[in-house]
Formats: C-alpha cells, sequence, structure tokens
C-alpha cells in the first residue's frame, strides 16, 4: 500500500526532469567594463552558456529610464550560414558562446545601460523559445574641453579709502564626471575656506574663526605719486596750465609742416595710497563651487575665490586655477597675473584733425598685461566735454564736428581697475579747414555768428542789385 506513493512522486521527478531536459539551459552575462574615456574604442562582451540551439542575439541600448530600447546589433540563426549545431536529444553538451559589439570611438552620449538578450529554442518543440538576458552600464568619462579664469564684477573702480572683496572665477566645461578644481597663487595651494553659499555682497571684507590680524600703520604706506614734469613747471613759474583756458585759435596749416593731431604729454599719474585698512598678513581665502550639468551629460564648474583684496600685495600676484579629472593625464591648468594698469597708449584718429571732424580718441593697449579689465574714464581739464558731460566711461572717446575753439584742450584719460588708477593726458590740436573760411564755424563746427551773418547779406544785396 505504501509503494505506489512512492511511485507516483518518482514519477513527478521523472516528469521534471524531461520538462528540464526538453526546455534547455541557458545562462546569460556581460562582461563588466571599467569607465572609459571619450574617443576610445569599446567592446561589450556578452558570454552566454546553453544547451540548445541558438535562435537569436539582439543587443539593446536602454534610453529615457527603460521606457525606449533601441536595437544596435542583431544575429539570427535561420538566416546564418555560420551555424552548424544540430540538436542532439540523447547527448547534453553545454556550448559557450560570446556575443561582442564593438564601438569605434564612444562619445557621451553612448553613456548609459546596454542589455544583451539571448534565445534558443525550446528542446520540446520548435515553436517555443527559451529567452534569458544580461545588462551592463557604459560609463563613458569626458575630460574638460576649456578652462577660463575671469575676475567676477568687472569692470571694477580703484578705492584707496575702503577694503573691497575681490572674486576670481574660474569657469571649467566640457568634463564628466565634474572635475575637482582648486587655486594656487605663486605656484602654491590655497588653504581656503569652503562656502556653500556665496558670501553678501555688502557684508563687508569676509572674516573667519581665525584670530585678529594686525593693520598696517599709515606711516608703512607705500605710497606712490608720480607728478606732471609740465604740469610742475608751470606750477612753479606761477602759472596755470594751458588747458584750463585753451587758446581759440587755430593752429595754421602750412603744407610743408606736418604735426600731429595731438600732443602727447609725458605724463602718468599712479594713484596708489594705501590707508590703515590695508591688512599686513597673509589674507584669508573663500571657496565656493558651482556645477551646471549641460544638456549634453558633461557638467560645467565653477570654482569662485574670494578675499580682501590687498593692492599692496596682490599687485603682480600670479593665481593659477588648476583642474584634476579622470580622463586627464595630468592637471589643466589656467593662470593670471593681477596687475594695476600703467601707461596707457592713446591712438587718435584722424592723423591732422580740422574744423568740422570727428576725433575719435582711443585706449590702444598699455606698457603692460593688465587684469582684470580696467574701467576707462574720459575728462576734459578744466571745462566739460563737447556734449556738456562733466566724464564719459568707455575705451574710446568720440568728438563728433570739433569746432575752432577745442584747440589745445588736454583730455585726462583715467584707467583704473581694483589694484590701481593712473591718469594719461593727451592734448587736441585742431587745424583750419579751408572749406570753412576762419571765423564762420560755431561751437559745433558749423558756419554762422556775425561774420556768416555777414557773408549772407552781402550774398542777399548782390542778388537784389542783379535783379534790379
Amino acid at each position: 500500500m505504501r509503494a505506489a506513493p512512492s511511485l507516483r512522486g518518482c514519477g513527478c521527478l521523472l516528469l521534471a526532469a524531461t520538462l528540464h531536459l526538453a526546455r534547455g539551459y541557458l545562462t546569460v552575462n556581460i562582461e563588466p567594463l571599467p569607465p572609459v574615456v571619450a574617443g576610445d574604442a569599446v567592446t561589450l562582451k556578452c558570454n552566454f552558456k546553453t544547451d540548445g540551439r541558438m535562435r537569436e542575439i539582439v543587443w539593446y541600448r536602454v534610453m529615457d529610464g527603460g521606457t525606449i530600447k533601441q536595437k544596435i546589433f542583431t544575429f539570427d540563426a535561420m538566416f546564418s550560414t555560420n551555424y552548424s549545431h544540430m540538436e542532439n536529444y540523447r547527448k547534453r553538451e553545454d556550448l559557450v558562446y560570446q556575443s561582442t559589439v564593438r564601438l569605434p570611438e564612444v562619445r557621451v552620449s553612448d553613456n548609459g545601460p546596454y542589455e544583451c538578450h539571448v534565445g534558443i529554442y525550446d528542446r520540446a518543440t520548435r515553436e517555443k523559445v527559451v529567452l534569458a538576458s544580461g545588462n551592463i552600464f557604459l560609463n563613458v568619462m569626458a575630460p574638460p574641453t576649456s578652462i577660463e579664469v575671469v575676475a567676477a564684477d568687472t569692470p571694477a573702480p580703484f578705492n584707496r579709502y575702503q577694503a573691497q572683496n575681490f572674486t576670481l572665477v574660474c569657469i571649467v566645461s566640457g568634463g564628466k564626471p565634474a572635475p575637482m578644481v582648486y587655486f594656487k597663487r605663486d605656484g602654491e595651494p590655497i588653504d581656503a575656506v569652503t562656502l556653500a553659499e556665496p558670501p553678501v555682497a555688502s557684508s563687508g571684507p569676509l572674516r573667519d574663526s581665525r584670530p585678529f590680524r594686525s593693520l598696517l600703520h599709515r606711516d608703512l604706506d607705500d605710497t606712490k605719486v608720480q607728478r606732471s614734469l609740465s604740469l610742475m613747471d608751470t606750477e612753479n613759474r606761477g602759472g596755470r596750465p594751458s588747458t584750463e583756458r585753451p587758446s581759440l585759435g587755430l593752429t595754421p596749416d602750412p603744407s610743408v609742416l606736418l604735426q600731429p593731431t595731438t600732443e602727447n604729454v609725458p605724463e602718468t599719474v599712479v594713484s596708489r595710497e594705501f590707508p590703515r585698512w590695508v591688512h599686513s598678513s597673509e589674507p584669508v581665502y573663500f571657496l565656493r563651487h558651482s556645477h551646471s550639468p549641460g544638456s549634453d551629460g558633461t557638467v560645467e564648474v565653477r570654482a569662485l575665490l574670494t578675499w580682501t583684496l590687498n593692492p599692496q600685495i596682490d599687485n603682480e600676484a600670479l593665481f593659477s586655477c588648476e583642474v584634476k579629472h579622470p580622463a586627464l593625464s595630468m592637471p589643466m591648468q589656467a593662470e593670471v597675473t593681477l596687475v594695476a594698469p600703467k601707461g596707457p597708449k592713446i591712438v587718435m584718429t584722424p592723423s591732422r584733425a580740422r574744423v568740422g571732424d570727428t576725433v575719435r580718441i582711443l585706449v590702444h593697449g598699455f606698457q603692460n598685461e593688465v587684469f582684470p579689465e580696467p574701467l576707462f574714464t574720459w575728462t576734459r581739464v578744466g571745462s566739460r566735454l563737447l556734449d556738456g558731460s562733466t566724464e564719459f566711461d568707455g575705451r574710446e572717446l568720440v568728438l563728433e564736428r570739433v569746432p575752432a575753439e577745442l584747440n589745445g584742450s588736454m583730455y585726462r584719460c583715467t584707467a583704473q581697475n581694483p589694484l590701481g588708477s593712473t591718469d594719461t593726458h593727451t592734448r587736441l590740436i585742431v587745424f583750419e579747414n579751408p572749406n570753412i573760411p576762419r571765423g564762420t564755424e560755431d561751437s559745433n563746427g558749423s558756419a554762422s555768428g556775425p561774420a556768416g551773418v555777414r557773408l549772407i547779406l552781402v550774398l542777399a544785396l548782390t542778388v537784389l542789385l542783379e535783379l534790379t
């Protein structure tokens, strides 16, 4: 009576083994890959083990969180003449296969999951297919493509009576993942205090928990004032600069005499007077990072280094921004030198200005490399500008239709950045215009005034006499 259940149990086990034998055996896995660099050739390897007859192999690229699968490779055994394995129901054999997909030049856009799907025929019937799959995440790295160091909130004026914060911004673009960005000063790494939030603009000089730092005594200030020799000579003679009351006459224009439009005055006044607020010891630096993901999968990193500027010790200091990234064999670097403006080079066109011409006075450059970009301010010594304003901000000053009264007038250009300020002067020389009779031009360079009225009356009387 007890033999019957035992026989039924053996029959169930035999049926299960027969079904397993009929369905076949299939395992699939993809060899793992370390992160790869954009531009490299990558081979994806799918290994599968089976004792059945292969039906197909399909590679997919998974996108949009798995909602979209893009087929990138297909092997169909029904249409392949290279597949010659014959089924053998009496003998079980485990055969190992490998399917590879080669990406000759990967891009950041190739980053993401990939799947390998394998199908074999059911051993019991050719109408059914047994499926199995494996997956892998391809991590594509990209080195930064650009690095740049700029100054924030520029152009900005020089302030000799109040401490001001200064910020360098290092912009690193095109990297994936986000690179590590840090600063150096004169080749030495900067020990900065990390900030999570940007400092408040109106909070004044930045401070941290470190001990109080002593201040320079005013007697130790490095005050540099270079006065113009021409202006000093005028003062010693007890007179006044000729530019305060420019001559209303015109410079003669003989054909054999070639004179420039302006008289370049050998004067550069460097204003660098630093009161008691200047710190005597090393400054305290504050560092903040921000990340902005791009549409192509890369990240733009901005590193902001802020400290209380000390023009005495920061002028001509070399700051470098360096980047470390797993896709770079060596650090990437960009550097700037903080320099106050010195010796602006003035260019004026036309080379010989006549009454009624439009004159352009341009700062063409400096004697040194200036950083950050300076702020330019134009003034007329002893008077207002041609348009009636007291000053003009910009690299180029334009004087439209210059009148005769501007002959001999002097213009001052003040170039300044947070590290210092410098003034340079140039004198405008206006020549007679043969097309405009002398004494007939107004303040805008056009013919008018009493002489012009008399000329019009004479012409009118002539016309009337001819008519009579």
